[in-house]
């Protein structure tokens, strides 16, 4: 690790303030939990001048409920959101999820806005100065060569954020304030399949809260459950080699609803394709059999890890048949 350089520190006390200190700094970077910039900071991979900080803005550090929604600010920490009861009984998976990141001490600082605006991981790029100089770089930060796939442009570095996925099974969107104002899109259309270039944010944007839509009485007549899961190497503490969440209802031993999310193993989260076919099926050993089958296929994993891609692509849909089956 290096030494973290000399950047000024802004504190304000309101997104649209924190909004014009950012535009106002010539290399800036908003700060939240900093449990991951910091660390890119410090292995020279960031290299801001100043650090707007977000977290004594009052409207982002908040969850707030009314009838048809729940809106979770971006600054809220990932052990708020794990322990908040509304949450976790609507969006079960969302609490989960929260409560998988990193280790109790990470969770204490780290925010749903920082782990919705994670950085792309990959074991070429997270590394010491030294590591990857000695590697001419790599595609993703002053290389020229992905060492993933050098015979081409595409970086694969993987979005490894755990609450994303959740958050997609209940069509969630995002609230994003920018130097044009604010604007709402679907949290899936944050994302791009570009692991240099991954968030569809503009110059100056900030991620201000998280809406959810609760569930409707089409919905909720069907009993609806949902859960997430991952697999690491420590599992005190490391981001998912493959995650998944899984939203379910069964009536009359047939499903009436199956969404799944993944994240870890491709440049974005995303709901696997093809779900919809087991709608009206029954949920028995061979249709979840059928699942994992259909989730390992899309779980497109690249070496980005230290373990090699088919496992990763084995562990997403082992997880989703053990979720589902945890659901019946």
């Amino acid at each position: 690790m290096e030494f973290m350089p000399e950047m000024q520190m802004h504190q304000p006390i309101s997104v649209e303030d924190a909004v014009a200190q950012y535009s106002a700094a010539p290399n800036g970077r908003y700060l939240a939990g900093g449990s991951d910039l910091l660390v890119n900071i410090r292995r020279g991979i960031e290299q801001p001048d100043s650090l707007v900080y977000v977290n004594n803005i009052p409207e982002m550090r908040s969850i707030t409920e009314d009838g048809e929604r729940i809106t979770i600010g971006g600054a809220v920490t990932l052990r708020e959101l794990s322990q908040h009861l509304s949450v976790a009984e609507h969006f079960t998976a969302v609490t989960q999820a929260a409560d998988e990141v990193a280790g109790p001490s990470h969770r204490e600082y780290g925010t749903v806005g920082g782990n919705l605006c994670l950085d792309t991981r990959c074991i070429f790029y997270n590394q010491s100065e030294w590591w990857r100089a000695a590697n001419n770089y790599c595609l993703k930060y002053r290389g020229d060569i992905c060492h993933v796939a050098p015979g081409g442009k595409k970086c694969f570095a993987a979005f490894s954020g755990d609450v994303a996925p959740t958050l997609l099974l209940f069509d969630a969107t995002v609230e994003i304030a920018g130097p044009d104002g604010r604007r709402q899109m679907p949290l899936a259309d944050l994302y791009r399949n570009d692991g240099m270039d991954h968030l569809t944010l503009g110059s100056g944007e900030l991620l201000v809260a998280v809406h959810i839509p609760k569930p409707t009485a089409a919905i909720t007549s069907a009993p609806m459950t949902s859960a997430y899961a991952k697999s690491r190497i420590r599992g005190s503490i490391d981001f998912p080699l493959a995650g998944v969440a899984v939203r379910m209802a069964v009536t009359g031993g047939k499903i009436t609803d199956l969404r799944v999310g993944l994240t870890g193993v491709s440049p974005l989260p995303f709901l696997a394709k093809g779900m919809d076919k087991f709608v009206g099926r029954v949920a028995d050993e061979s249709c979840l059999e059928e699942i994992r089958d259909k989730v390992r296929a899309g779980a497109k994993a690249m070496k980005t890890t230290t373990t090699p891609p088919h496992y990763r692509r084995r562990v997403a849909g082992a997880l989703a048949q053990k979720l589902a089956a945890s659901i019946l």
